[in-house]
């Protein structure tokens, strides 16, 4: 469970008056939501696998408290989670595991320092009650046969062994090239799916490859090229902010040199703009009973997130020596993809436990 101690320490000021209460209220609503789409229906011997684009974690403006506290909510519901788009400090990845508690540790790749890295990290935080690690990490490194136009991807592939119960398993986390050029996103994408799929052929384990994918459409050759693959590729929808964008994926193989099949239970996109920050596309949330309300959860309209920001927004970046936004209301759907994301998390859930198939295969004998 992700650690709240620090509410405590928020105290009020002229610009946020309110800072624990709403905070509080925020957690309590955006804690509702993950149960019922994530939690609610899990089965109990089951691995949540996350991914995550958080948008340049952190490479401007430093995240407000609350923020980190949001993140850290949804990615607790995961039992490991990929991070795409880490910046150069590891100051604000640190702030993030600590909030998630000590039961959590983390990886992170170097920082990708040459022409289209865009001095990106990966990281993979992971649960330790649900999930160890078994001391193989790195990145794909492409023969020079298997080169891009002469190059390596560019923002190297950053991968881990890890286990869950009799569950082995390989994530591969990935943010493919953005640009013009979609075959060269084709190109990527298909060069790391090939390479999983003839690893799993010699390896007793599952390869999962996840990440931003940068996926336009469902039907386009980026995506044709993650199918081709062989890998399985569960269908999430858009992931961007207005949910045209296929951005984020997670393919896994079935079936390599392991001899049983990966089992998926469920898989889902989790949109936190119901409980934080807003707006959602959707003009009809889940609506909450009234025991929801009392107990501190709402669900806030434009107007309410737009007046109760104003201000502070305005303090923060004062701070920082920048001017106010000119026109606010404008300007707050970016506003708060620099405070989330402007990409929405996605998971699956696996089976683990095969100690059933593992026993029968004496029946016979």
């Amino acid at each position: 469970m992700a650690f709240y101690k620090n509410l405590k320490n928020y105290k009020d000021s002229e610009t946020y008056p309110n800072k624990q209460q709403w905070i509080t209220s925020r957690l309590l609503t955006l804690r509702h939501d993950l149960n019922e789409v994530i939690q609610k229906d899990r089965k109990p011997n089951s691995l949540i696998i996350g991914s995550w684009n958080i948008r340049a974690f952190d490479g401007g403006v430093l995240r407000m408290d609350e923020s980190y506290h949001y993140i850290a909510e949804i990615i607790d519901h995961f039992d490991i989670c990929a991070i795409q788009e880490v910046k150069s400090s590891l100051g604000p990845l640190k702030r993030l595991v600590k909030l998630l508690g000590p039961n959590w540790d983390y990886f992170v790749s170097d920082v990708s320092t040459h022409g289209g890295g865009n001095s990106e990290r990966m990281a993979f935080v992971y649960n330790k009650n649900r999930v160890f690690f078994r001391n193989l990490i790195g990145e794909i490194v492409l023969s020079k046969e298997d080169l891009i136009a002469g190059e390596q991807i560019a923002r190297s592939p950053f991968f881990a062994s890890f286990q869950a119960g009799w569950f082995k398993f390989s994530l591969c986390s990935a943010h493919i090239i953005f640009g013009d050029d979609l075959s060269l996103r084709a190109k990527e994408i298909g060069a790391i799916a090939e390479s999983l799929v003839e690893r799993a052929e010699k390896e007793d384990q599952v390869h999962i490859f996840l990440g931003d994918m940068n996926i336009e459409d469902k039907d386009d050759e980026i995506m044709a090229a993650l199918k081709n693959s062989g890998m399985t590729v569960p269908e999430f929808g858009g992931t961007n902010m207005d949910g045209k964008r296929w951005f984020d994926q997670i393919a896994f193989t079935e079936k390599g040199k392991a001899t049983r099949k990966t089992r998926l239970l469920r898989h889902g996109k989790f949109d936190w703009r119901h409980a934080v920050f807003g707006p959602h596309p959707d003009d009809a949330p889940p609506p909450l009973s009234q025991e929801d309300i009392d107990g501190g959860k709402s669900r806030l309209s434009l107007n309410d997130y737009l007046n109760h920001y104003e201000d502070i927004v305005k303090e923060i970046r004062k701070t920082n020596k920048k001017d106010p936004f000119k026109d606010w209301a404008k300007s707050y759907r970016r506003w708060t993809t620099d405070e989330m994301s402007d990409h929405l998390p996605i998971w699956i859930e696996l089976e683990i436990d095969y100690s059933d198939d593992y026993l029968r295969q004496f029946l016979n004998q």
